[in-house]
């Protein structure tokens, strides 16, 4: 064997070794991805030889054979005999990774998600493991649902799910970077609705929260998903945030504290910061970014259908119909968007100048402390917000709308969601800043869903993300998308780039929960994760969902909970690649906007598309 040289001395490492017997030697051959360090190995079935490769010179697999083993790029014929090796039948490797969970301190050994690996060369594989490899506390990992199968016929060797590891580990970071400012560690119990921050506050949560309003960075006791909205906002913010389950007693002595947070790939770091540290940091600290909106065109007042809308629209109906109204007018096949039509700007506008709500506006952005005081403003936002639900609606408009939905959408339940100026735009999505309201059955409940979704505009988690991008509070108006409701069976989110992965450019990163969707943005539970390889068909499974309950429509409007009978996963092979076929036509709908952020619903095994729109990572 090899004489293995310092883990340093990169340029006269061999590529590959026959055996690892130490940690430094393992990181020097391994990847690190997030929490996890991420080795490979081959196994020749001819020779039972097994190579430990350097994945920092072959990335793939795929790679080595073709540049170590093979010495020449693969002939057409050879790479078809390649990927045989993920077929049960096995002609001459296995391949397959070793992994070091680092947050939830797991060996781990696996295979690609669309290898299928019998349960025979699983146990073979770890047999080769044990007598090559350092650590003999190796448990085979399932990669996908197919995979998974496996656990019952190998109940002689130590396994463990990714759904497991997920919730076991203590750190994960979500967001890298790093941000001074005033630790503030919310108590457990604390209620949603009396969060209130300042820009310059880092903070603990310990509870799952829908939103937050703009702060310097996040430590979460609870875990949750790169997708829920206070990930999504640390992401668009650009903040360090990470969940630690520690956090609040590790850090109880810096509370009220200028601290310096770093979160890193693997580890964070968190203390008291230096007088200079925040001079200098506050003096370097990037403006807020300017956004442009559509201006509002406040002459139409068609009730239009989403069909005859498209992506120009978004000035007189907001991103969220017009994007829809796009697709639609895109036609991709297989790609289905519930019916649905817009009421403009126009009505809302109308709305409040009819109750002197505009007037009052005025006042109220014209007071100094609505700048200065984030206490006032909240108060005098939710004050405003009843005004608005309070005033009458107009009879004609409701009329009209109300015919609308019997004519058009055949007179069942409708989702009324906000469709503004100010969301669903390229670097502002505006993701869970305004209201949306299930299953509207009847006259009345239609009038006070219009409402609302109006007021939303005014939210104050909505007008403090607004200001952060230097939004001007005059310029945003509220339009109403009045959709069929679908009451779905899973619903959830789908980001056209793997999350948990910058490098790999071809896997989607999808959110599920059974029911209907509305908690699985809010992060009040973990959902199922999956990760889908486009290029290389298949479905990897981080987490499931563990929820006993689903939302579902309640036949008198709105909705209820139910208890889940079955513990089945909510995304199947199929689903999980029916989704990701669905979302990488959006990506020739929308060519120009980078990864896109979609939520679908299934119905059964339908798949609907409700939301399209750029996926804000705003980077560290």
């Amino acid at each position: 064997m090899a004489q293995m040289p310092a883990s340093g001395a990169l340029q006269q490492r061999p590529p590959c070794v026959p055996e690892i017997r130490d940690a430094a030697t393992f990181s020097a051959y391994a990847h690190p991805i997030e929490t996890d360090k991420v080795g490979k190995f081959l196994i020749d079935l001819k020779s039972d030889r097994i190579y430990y490769f350097d994945v920092n010179l072959y990335r793939l697999h795929y790679d080595f054979v073709s540049k170590f083993i093979l010495q020449h790029p693969m002939t057409p014929e050879e790479r078809a005999a390649y990927f045989l090796n993920y077929r049960e039948e096995k002609p001459n490797y296995i391949l397959g990774y070793i992994t070091y969970h680092q947050s939830a301190k797991r060996w781990t050994f696996s295979f690609w998600e669309s290898d299928r690996i019998r349960a025979a060369d699983v146990r073979r594989t770890r047999e080769r493991l044990l007598q090559t490899f350092f650590v003999k506390d190796l448990a085979y990992r399932p990669e996908s649902t197919m995979q998974e199968a496996l656990l019952a016929e190998l109940t002689d060797i130590p396994t463990v799910t990714s759904d497991a590891l997920y919730k076991q580990a203590d750190y994960r970071p979500f967001n890298l970077g790093k941000a001074m400012g005033r630790l503030r560690i919310v108590p457990p119990g604390t209620a949603y609705a009396s969060l209130l921050f300042e820009p310059e506050d880092i903070v603990v949560l310990q509870e799952s929260y829908p939103d937050l309003p703009p702060v310097a960075g996040v430590l979460s006791t609870q875990f949750s998903t790169p997708l829920s909205h206070v990930n999504l906002r640390a992401r668009a913010w650009g903040i360090p945030n990470a969940t630690l389950k520690d956090a609040a007693t590790r850090y109880a002595a810096l509370d009220g504290q200028l601290v310096r947070l770093e979160v890193r790939g693997q580890s964070h770091v968190l203390r008291p910061a230096t007088v200079r540290e925040i001079a200098a940091w506050r003096q370097a600290r990037e403006s807020a970014r300017t956004v442009i909106i559509p201006d509002a065109e406040l002459e139409v007042r068609e009730l239009r259908p989403l069909k005859r809308m498209s992506a120009l629209d978004a000035r007189i109906f907001g991103t969220k119909a017009s994007n829809l109204g796009e697709i639609l007018q895109a036609r991709p096949k297989g790609v289905q968007v519930p019916d649905g039509f817009g009421i403009p700007f126009v009505f809302y506008v109308e709305h409040l100048k009819r109750h002197g709500l505009d007037t009052e506006l005025e006042v109220m952005l014209a007071e100094p402390r609505f700048q200065q005081d984030a206490a006032w403003r909240k108060e005098h936002l939710a004050s405003f917000r009843a005004r608005i639900l309070a005033a009458p609606i107009d009879e004609v408009l409701l009329t009209q709308a109300e015919a609308q939905v019997r004519e058009q959408l055949g007179g069942k339940g409708v989702f009324v969601r906000s469709s503004t100026n100010a969301e669903d735009l390229k670097g502002f999505n505006g993701a869970g800043l305004y209201d949306t309201v299930p299953n509207v059955v009847g006259r009345e409940a239609l009038g006070e869903a219009i409402k609302q979704v109006w007021a939303s505009l005014w939210n104050f988690h909505a007008v403090e993300e607004r200001k952060r991008f230097g939004i001007e509070p005059r310029s945003v108006f509220s339009a109403v998308l009045v959709q069929v409701g679908v009451n779905a069976t899973a619903a959830g989110v789908l980001v056209t780039k793997n999350l948990y992965d910058p490098s790999d450019d071809h896997t989607f990163t999808i959110n599920a929960k059974h029911g209907l969707g509305l908690s699985v943005v809010s992060g009040t539970t973990v959902p199922e994760q999956v990760l889908y390889d486009i290029r290389y068909p298949g479905a990897r499974v981080l987490s499931r969902s563990a929820d006993a309950t689903m939302l579902v429509f309640d036949e008198q409007g709105g909705i209820k909970e139910l208890s889940i009978a079955s513990a089945a996963p909510v995304l199947s092979e199929v689903r999980a690649r029916d989704l990701s076929l669905a979302a990488a036509k959006l990506l020739k709908v929308f060519p120009d906007g980078g990864p896109l952020d979609i939520e679908w619903v299934l119905e059964g095994e339908k798949v609907w598309i409700v939301q399209a729109r750029p996926f804000i990572d705003g980077g560290v």
